[in-house]
């Protein structure tokens, strides 16, 4: 939620008709159940008001929040506070910034008005009903002797208006700044580059009542130039679906399509410990590191695979396509989120073969799977595309081992098939991968560590040239489960002592 938020001050509201608050200051709510309120007192001939976020729940002022439903701000009358008070809630962004007084006299004087319009509005729409019935019926008589599938000029009209309209309804689905004014954003440094996009660290300015653990200050804002505006706007429609929120996915605040800019916003959470490429560059992991990065990765590309919510109802699975360590981040715990989301896909299964098909061969070259490469993606089945994801998380998973202490000697930073260039072509991928059949280097010393042998076996499977042999994320996901009791082991142990018999009977069956 955005809300208004100030602290008392003197008003030029009255107690009557409709007012606005005079707040310039705009926060973001930090907690899911809190709504936007706002309260007027008037002491002797002063009137003043104040808003806020708050818990929908809990009392404020010692009265129960009763209409926190609305979308409208609608000043109530409370008695026993000591002065005349009016206070409201509602539940829309920003929408405590005006005030509507209704007093009793105003309310019967609309009752009188409804009455004496209702017979006028129930003539008017029996008139309207009748014309368009008689306007459809000849228009079907009149079309009826053309060739099926011919459309004219004002069926194709009143298309192009409902696409018009349904593509404005997804621009603002899920969108915490749905009103015209642009958040306050002050850009800091760039932190990264991509093909389609830059990403800056910034602040976001929020008042000065308001914590600063409540919520975020420091935010990452990712700007596409308007060249770069379809790539934007499939990343914002697939931030903008509820359910894609999990703990490792990128957390989304909002969207803007800064015009006077040319530029079109993403603002996200920020996460200072960079992408996953950049951070193996620079640190040498342990086997709990390793665990936690695998593990979240797993789980998060999981929740993306998964056609069911975490509480259960059903989502529509994405495929992200473009799975590679520097559209990882790692956050501050040492786990990961996905993000980088410009050539996902929803895998819905009203999507023909055709418009799989059109979606074409996407993605980073050194990452792709062998029939993404090879253009021979099995269209008549969306599991492919998660299957293909699974290629690539494997190979992600191969360049955190290569990075972790448990291997022993541990090598300079290589991304898969670092023989090749930096940035290899499709081409050169093809020779590597479907001519020689080849995959990164796995050396014998890796498998010393029991975990990581574990770890090794999987990655195997994940990156099997058929795609319908690979695993799915959900198991790669529920093994870095089963091997939590591995975190206890030192880094060197591989002895078969250390390990619980319940574990070896499992994987002696």
């Amino acid at each position: 939620m955005l809300c208004k938020f100030c602290d008392v001050r003197p008003t030029s509201c009255t107690g009557k008709g409709s007012c606005k608050v005079e707040c310039e200051i705009t926060a973001i709510c930090p907690n899911d159940e809190d709504v936007c309120v706002s309260t007027w007192r008037k002491e002797g001939d002063n009137f003043t008001i104040d808003t806020v976020c708050h818990n929908r729940f809990h009392k404020l002022h010692g009265l129960a929040l009763e209409d926190y439903n609305n979308s409208k701000c609608e000043m109530k009358e409370r008695k026993g506070m000591g002065s005349q008070f009016f206070i409201c809630s509602c539940s829309e962004d920003e929408c405590n910034e005006h005030v509507f007084f209704n007093s009793y006299m105003d309310s019967q004087v609309v009752a009188v008005i409804l009455v004496s319009l209702v017979p006028l509005l129930v003539m008017a729409v029996v008139v309207i009903t009748s014309f368009y019935c008689y306007r459809v019926y000849h228009q079907r008589r009149a079309s009826s002797g053309r060739k099926r599938g011919c459309l004219d000029f004002s069926d194709a009209r009143a298309i192009m208006i409902d696409d018009e309209g349904s593509d404005s309804s997804s621009t603002h689905a899920n969108n915490l700044n749905h009103n015209t004014e642009l958040l306050p954003i002050e850009l800091e440094v760039q932190v990264g580059k991509g093909r389609f996009a830059e990403v800056y660290k910034a602040k976001l300015k929020r008042s000065s009542s308001v914590r600063e653990e409540q919520g975020f200050e420091t935010v990452a804002v990712k700007i596409f130039q308007y060249e770069e505006y379809a790539s934007w706007k499939n990343e914002k429609e697939i931030f903008s679906d509820a359910d894609l929120r999990h703990e490792n996915v990128l957390h989304f605040l909002t969207a803007e399509d800064r015009k006077a800019q040319r530029q079109c916003w993403l603002i996200t959470a920020y996460q200072p410990r960079g992408n996953l490429q950049e951070f193996l560059i620079h640190h040498i992991v342990s086997w709990h590191d390793l665990w936690l990065l695998g593990g979240s990765l797993a789980r998060g590309v999981a929740h993306l695979h998964s056609d069911l919510s975490p509480c259960g109802r059903y989502k529509v699975p994405i495929a992200h396509r473009d799975i590679k360590s520097s559209n990882i981040l790692v956050k501050g715990d040492l786990t990961c989120c996905l993000c980088d989301f410009g050539l996902a896909l929803r895998l819905d299964n009203a999507l023909s073969v055709d418009e799989l098909a059109n979606s074409g061969q996407v993605g980073t070259a050194r990452y792709m799977a062998p029939e993404v490469l090879e253009s021979r993606i099995n269209l008549e089945n969306i599991e492919s595309f998660k299957q293909a994801d699974v290629y690539s998380m494997a190979l992600v998973l191969w360049e955190i081992i290569s990075r972790c202490s448990a291997i022993g000697e541990v090598k300079e930073y290589e991304p898969p098939f670092g023989n090749l260039r930096e940035h290899p072509c499709v081409e050169s991928m093809k020779d590597s991968v479907l001519r020689d059949r080849g995959r990164p280097e796995v050396p014998n010393s890796w498998i010393d560590h029991t975990g990581i042998q574990m770890v090794c076996a999987s990655i195997d499977e994940c990156w099997d040239h058929d795609p319908e042999a690979r695993l799915t994320a959900q198991c790669v996901a529920e093994r870095f489960s089963d091997m939590e009791y591995l975190d206890k082991l030192s880094d060197r142990s591989d002895s078969e002592e250390k390990i619980p018999e319940e574990i070896l009977m499992v994987d002696e069956k």
